[in-house]
């Protein structure tokens, strides 16, 4: 049952909270699995629905990630798998939080042979949010190594509060950036997992993800959560756009529920 939590182990909490991320496998059984892959499959053919296709083919970004946000609005299968406790319940037990309230999903295709690598970067410059310590997971739909798009992170990097914004598409290096010099990309780990497996990372720590290479899409459906308390920072963003929101108000409600 997707209501069940999982048990998050006290080594996998320590290793998150030092090294900024954690690995943790057969989060989905098998059957869960193929039934996501499903829901997915139809939530991404929506036509003029609440979700919200980031690019079309043909575009430069799109070569980068075939990227769907908020499919939990659009599909209902969908929304069991997304609003679910047990990846937020274990979202709070890594962090600590009192609460785990949803940002948003997003599904997150590479796809075949034209794929280019999602660059160096850091989440948190693309949140409208105040406070640091929000977090994706980040669930593998099919096997990924470095052959079709699997992720890289830097330990310890989510404790550089190096907010600068990276163009996906036109990417500057971003340990170049000012406090950034002390890292080395040579020390990422390159993180190989099987479908139903995940990740989960802060949304300070400097990852990528290589290239697809292959002849099928690289799938994954992908989670942003925040703890219960957050405040909107103003800056723009496709999932506050047009809800009347002010500078410090609290992230909350039926557009982002509480989970956990």
């Amino acid at each position: 049952m997707l209501d069940t939590a999982v048990n998050v182990t006290k080594e996998q909490i320590r290793y998150y909270r030092d090294n900024g991320f954690v690995q943790i496998d057969n989060i989905l059984s098998d059957e869960e699995l193929e039934e996501l892959r499903c829901h997915l499959g139809e939530t991404m053919g929506v036509q003029d629905g609440k979700s919200l296709q980031t690019s079309g083919q043909g575009n430069a970004y799109y070569k980068v990630l075939n990227q769907r946000v908020n499919t939990w609005r659009d599909h209902g299968g969908m929304a069991r798998f997304v609003l679910s406790r047990r990846f937020a319940d274990a979202a709070k037990q890594l962090t600590g939080f009192d609460g785990i309230r949803l940002f948003h999903d997003h599904a997150l295709f590479k796809m075949p042979k034209d794929s280019k690598p999602t660059p160096w970067h850091q989440d948190h410059p693309y949140w409208p949010m105040n406070e640091t310590g929000a977090l994706s997971i980040w669930i593998a739909l099919d096997d990924v190594d470095v052959n079709n798009g699997c992720m890289m992170f830097v330990p310890k990097s989510q404790k550089i509060m190096n907010l600068r914004h990276v163009d996906l598409v036109q990417p500057h290096d971003i340990f170049n950036d000012e406090g950034a010099s002390g890292l080395d990309r040579n020390t990422a780990a390159i993180v190989r997992m099987k479908a139903g497996s995940c990740t989960f990372h802060d949304g300070l720590t400097f990852h990528y993800a290589h290239a697809n290479q292959t002849d099928l899409p690289r799938r994954v459906l992908a989670m942003i959560y925040m703890a219960e308390g957050t405040t909107y920072s103003g800056a723009p963003h496709a999932c506050t756009d047009g809800l009347g929101l002010k500078q410090g108000d609290l992230l909350r409600g039926g557009t982002f529920p509480k989970l956990a």
